[in-house]
């Protein structure tokens, strides 16, 4: 079939190359993207009958597109003329009032948390409707995730001295992050398990076999992302000090050492302090976090890493077995290390943890009322 030709529509070079670019986008509304066509072949001369065929609608809509163009130029591409398009069928205020039913109050029924299909009840609308209001405003009552403000009266002083030396660690010297991961368990499924196969995810049985426990001691290098580790029965002082002293080998004297850990009784014993009065250990320095503030232990995401790649899904028929496993994950981690990097300044953490308490202050004076 010939094209047809008609009046082109004025277009000028520099509205052509915006146009143009909007026919070849990828992210615009499909809208957009079909209008910007249309009117590049409006500007080549193609008639209104022709391009609805190419653009899949009809002559009238054409004409309005060039109309808009005459009037708005590239700014009216793909714009929806008042009054057209999808009318809301919500209520005026049904939305607010979702999101704060959903904040605010709890079901009849005695529930912890609304679901979609008790709040459609509740206002008489579709679970799917309930679900898109959740979903536009990052509402997700299902889900809950743990914190606990620390009540550590040198809070401040401690978290400023921690955030300090991931921020700007101290020169010849070795920053380490250390804990202990306790109670690390042997376990062994019952049944073996599934593999993996299209359309199923690996399986394993929901019970377990214990086969033993054994406590992880690890110093994070901070700088280097290295890890070093030592296994113990227990985790009293003399194993840390015993785990210290491993350290304290591996730096080479002329560094300074300091170690992030935080306040279990273990690590303040007379043991350790004793070891570290003396002479030759005074390149060593510790710092605590603050109570109930694990989260601002580095080595806490090794751990988590750990357990996430090599323990969770693991099976493990003894202790010796799992230690093996550890010490081979941990070993091949150190061939390649990826340091973990603390973004957040002090003074950013301590305006959350300021807001945090206010809002706490708020809901206890609320319920005691």
């Amino acid at each position: 079939m010939p094209t047809l030709i008609a009046a082109p529509l004025s277009m000028s070079s520099e509205q052509r190359v915006e146009v143009e670019a909007m026919a070849r986008s990828t992210s615009l509304p499909h809208r957009t993207v079909v209008q910007s066509q249309g009117l590049l072949l409006a500007a080549d001369g193609v008639a209104n009958e022709q391009i609805a065929r190419q653009c899949g609608t009809t002559p009238d809509t054409v004409r309005r597109w060039r109309r808009r163009f005459e009037d708005d130029g590239p700014a009216g591409v793909g714009k929806i003329a008042s009054g057209r398009g999808r009318k809301p069928v919500l209520a005026e205020g049904t939305i607010a009032e979702v999101v704060r039913v959903t904040r605010e109050e709890l079901p009849g029924d005695g529930s912890t948390h609304w679901s979609t299909r008790l709040l459609a009840k509740r206002f008489a609308l579709s679970k799917d409707t309930i679900a898109r209001i959740w979903r536009d405003n990052h509402l997700r009552p299902w889900q809950t995730t743990t914190f606990k403000v620390s009540n550590d009266p040198r809070f401040e002083e401690k978290l400023v001295d921690v955030v300090g030396l991931y921020m700007n660690p101290p020169e010849r010297a070795v920053l380490f992050s250390f804990d202990e991961k306790t109670q690390c368990q042997a376990l062994d499924r019952t049944q073996p398990s599934l593999p993996m196969k299209p359309g199923r995810a690996a399986t394993f049985t929901h019970d377990y076999k214990r086969n033993g426990t054994i406590d992880l001691f690890t110093a994070l290098n901070i700088g280097t992302g290295e890890a070093t580790i030592g296994f113990s029965k227990t985790h009293a002082a003399v194993d840390v000090l015993a785990f210290f002293k491993k350290i304290d080998k591996q730096v080479p004297r002329h560094l300074a050492i300091h170690v992030i850990l935080d306040n279990l009784s273990a690590h303040k014993a007379e043991e350790i302090k004793t070891w570290l009065a003396k002479p030759r250990q005074k390149r060593w320095h510790l710092h605590f976090t603050p109570t109930s503030s694990s989260w601002l232990n580095l080595v806490e995401r090794w751990f988590k890493e750990l357990t996430d790649r090599r323990l969770r899904r693991g099976t493990f028929s003894s202790v010796a077995e799992l230690q093996a496993a550890i010490e081979q994950w941990a070993e091949h981690r150190n061939r390649d290390p990826e340091p973990f990097v603390w973004h957040k300044t002090a003074d950013e953490i301590l305006a959350k943890v300021r807001r945090g308490r206010a809002k706490l202050h708020q809901i206890k004076t609320a319920t005691d009322h």
